[in-house]
Order: structure tokens, then sequence, then C-alpha cells
């Protein structure tokens, strides 16, 4: 007797590419994706991250398949199990993964990270991962992309909240980058180590007060450029900030630019990659897991003094303090994906409106509904402060982590 052929649910367009193939491979629903850029007459198709990124999700399972149309405008993806990093199954040196990114990838480091981390509770070992290539961008970038300061300070602590010890998660920074020529390339080293492997996590209810901000941390990184910008953007930054809060510590970073092999030369030259600058700020509020992030780059072709990121950074984060809810916009898409895939139970999360109603997730919920999770359930905060904040309750798939039988 054959066994029936999977229904591949289909989606289309290139947006939110990382979340579907996230989903899919928790859900172990094979998915169909369409009319990617079918319609760029100059670059249709799949972009060289997300070819990337479909390498480095074939590498951390084991049995996914997946098969890309000639002109690289349609997909189908079916997953396997989430292996992680086990000796002997591509892991090369010792207990961790090398992946390569291509000279051409134009998101930072944390494009591949956030999905990663997704994964990585529900693998069958540990998830490491060293990104290295000439296309590793360590800083935050003009796509969007948080730089790897805010990620390490500000989404991986959250998994505490889900019973995910973030103790045993730790992010290596053994080169830094920024975006090079053009917004591509940068020539950096990162490495994860995530050994917080969960059968199921907990049920979230963080929908109190999100309390006043107590402190506030930051880095301020200079890659090949002067050291003295990062006292210039640190001194800018307090200008802003000082009024508010009195506990202001941003640290300095100051790295060489990786060297990379010259393409232009024939004999062997080489030439440095990846020079920047750039702040990353977080807030720690008094409630336990409430974090603000902001982070601000200069861009690649320059024409930005040190004293402007500085401002820029500390409005963006008093910006994202005054959204409101518990969660920023930059962490809410991890936290409301593991709220869904967690215990059957009903967990509540108070978001800010603006927060709520972005595109990014709006088209979460869509696509969560989608692989089968349950509707979300809103409602308006009740409180005396008149925030405008909303509660979000999010029922949980039971999805657990097959290849553990026991917490």
């Amino acid at each position: 007797m054959s066994t029936p052929r999977p229904e591949f649910l289909k989606f289309t367009g290139h947006k939110s590419f990382t979340q579907r193939l996230v989903l899919s491979t928790l859900t172990g629903r094979p998915i169909h994706i369409s009319k990617i850029r079918s319609n760029s007459p100059t670059n249709p198709g799949l972009a060289p991250h997300e070819v990337s990124f479909l390498r480095l999700l074939e590498t951390v399972t084991n049995g996914s398949s997946m098969q890309i149309s000639y002109t690289g405008t349609t997909i189908t993806y079916q997953p396997g199990l989430i292996t992680g990093a086990i000796p002997g199954f591509g892991a090369a040196d010792g207990d961790i993964l090398e992946h390569q990114l291509p000279a051409t990838c134009t998101r930072g480091v944390t494009y591949f990270l956030l999905p990663l981390c997704l994964l990585a509770p529900f693998s069958k070992s540990q998830m490491n991962v060293r990104f290295s290539g000439p296309g590793v961008i360590t800083s935050s970038t003009e796509t969007g992309d948080l730089s790897v300061d805010s990620f390490r300070t500000a989404i991986l602590p959250l998994y505490n909240l889900f019973g995910i010890p973030a103790v045993r998660i730790e992010l290596r920074v053994l080169q830094r980058s920024c975006a090079g020529p053009h917004g591509s390339g940068g020539a950096g080293v990162v490495e994860l180590r995530f050994a917080s492997q969960v059968r199921l996590p907990k049920t979230l209810h963080l929908n109190r007060s999100p309390g006043r901000i107590k402190r506030i941390r930051g880095v301020a990184y200079a890659t090949g450029a002067s050291a003295s910008n990062n006292a210039r953007m640190i001194h800018s930054a307090r200008e802003v900030l000082n009024p508010f809060v009195s506990d202001i510590h941003i640290a300095a970073q100051y790295d060489q630019a990786p060297l990379v092999p010259d393409a232009a030369e024939k004999s062997g030259s080489k030439k440095r990659m990846g020079i920047g600058f750039g702040l990353s700020l977080v807030a720690e509020s008094s409630a336990v897991g409430v974090l603000y992030s902001a982070d601000v780059v200069a861009p690649p072709k320059g024409g930005i003094v040190p004293e402007d990121i500085g401002k820029r950074c500390a409005y963006q984060l008093l910006e994202a303090i005054n959204l409101g809810g518990c969660v920023s916009g930059s962490a809410a898409g991890t936290v409301l994906t593991l709220m869904a895939m967690g215990s059957e139970d009903v967990g509540r999360l108070r978001l800010g409106r603006d927060v709520m109603g972005t595109e990014q997730i709006i088209g979460l919920a869509r696509d969560l509904k989608k692989f089968g999770a349950s509707s979300w359930g809103l409602r308006d905060v009740d409180d005396d402060d008149d925030t405008g904040d909303i509660i979000v309750s999010v029922k949980g798939t039971g999805v657990g982590n097959v290849g553990r039988k026991i917490a």
C-alpha cells in the first residue's frame, strides 16, 4: 500500500521566507512557495541570502528535501527531523557545524540566527553553528537586521521566560564586521552554541504592566575605523538619555577590519573589508523580562558623523519604549512563535498597539493559522493609564521535541 502524498501548504512571494520555512520544519507540514520575485526584471527568484538559509536548514536537519525551479521563483520544501550538530553528520570541527555565507549576501548574520534559535530548542542535539565567509555582517544593516549585540542582550534572555535556560546559550563574536561596499559582504566570524534543548516550552504570561525603565546598556563598535568614533557616539547618546535614566553604561568595542583576498588583484594581495561603526542600545525595565532595543549603523557609503549615529540610536530607543507593551517589535515575532509552539494552554502577552499592527505580526498570525495553530484572541488592556496596549491570547499547539521523550 503506497503512502498518501502529503498535501503542500501554498504560499506566494518572498516575504516571511524564513518564517514559513521555520514553521514548516517545526510542524512537519510541507510547503510550496511560488512567485518569488517573479516580476523582477533583473534579479528574479531566490536571493543569495535565501539560498544560503536553505543550505543551513539542510545542514541542521535530517531528511529534509527541497526542489527549486530553474528560474528560482518556485520552491517546494518537505521538512525533516531537527538534528542539530551531531558528530559525523555534518559537524566537521568537533561538535560544530561550519556555514559559509557568500560575498553577495546583503543581510546581517541575525537574519540566520533568529530562525536558527527558534529551531534549536526542538533539536535532537546541541545546535552549534559557526558562521564564516566573506558575507558575514555582524552589525545592523539598512535592510532592518539587528546587530549581534542587540540579539545577544535583547532576544536571547527572553528564552528564559519559556523555561529554556539562556545561560546555556552562548553567542561568540570572533570577528566583527560591518556591511561592505553596496551593502554586501563583511567577512566576520560568529559562533552560536545553543545547548538548551527542551521537551516543550512553558506557557508564557507576560500581560502585566511593563514597569519603568531602570537601566540602559549598550555597545558602541568600530571596525577598521577610528576608535574615537566610539567615544563620540557614546557622548551624543548620553546627552539624550541622561535626563531620563542615571544608570547608563555603554561599552566601547574596537576591532581591526578583517582581511579578505582581493578578487581584482591576481597577485594574491588582500584588502580590508567590513569597515564601519555603529551603536546598539538595550533598555531594561523594572518588570522581569521586559526589554527594548535600538540599533543604528553608519551606511556603507558613509557621509554620517558618529554624533548623528548616537543621537539617532537614542531617539530610536525612546521611540521603542514609547510604543509600549512588554516586548519590542524586533522580539515580538520570536516570542509569539514560541508561544504558539508551546504546551496546549493559553498564554498571554501584552503588546503595544502599533507593534501589533505591523505587517510582520499580522503576517505571522495568518501563517500560524494556515499551519494549524489557533486564532489569537485580542482585547484592550484594562488599566487607568490609557496606554492603548493590547493583550494577545495565544493557545499553544503542543509541538514538542520529538528527539526528547522526557522533559
